[in-house]
Order: C-alpha cells, then structure tokens, then sequence
C-alpha cells in the first residue's frame, strides 16, 4: 500500500475523531451550563488513554 495513502488516511480519520470529540464536549458543557467542558484531571485521563491507543497501534505488526 501506498505510504502517502496510509498518512492521508490516518489524518482524515484523526481529524473526524477529534471533530466528534469537540461536538460532544460542547454539547456537555452546553448541558451541564458551565464554560469548559472538561476538568484538568480528565484531560490528563484522557491523555494516558490516547497514549495507549498509540502503543496498541503501534505494537499490531509485532506478533
């Protein structure tokens, strides 16, 4: 498979995740009426999961 194809893939799906992610984020802080949607110890949660999606990711060829 084309390297550039699998580059252009993974951005277009990254850029999807991430635009749902902000809806929903706006849609709670929309309901919950408050400024920000997410606290600082949920971005930090939220950031060691991404971390591991990562390495999951990173790690499907070894097997």
């Amino acid at each position: 498979m084309n390297k550039s194809r699998v580059i252009l893939g993974g951005a277009l799906i990254g850029a999807i995740t991430g635009l749902i992610a902000a809806i929903l984020l706006t849609r709670r802080a929309e309901r919950n009426e408050r400024e920000t949607a997410i606290t600082t110890g949920e971005g930090m949660k939220l950031g060691v999961l991404v971390f591991g999606l990562l390495r999951a990711i990173a790690a499907l060829g070894d097997d």
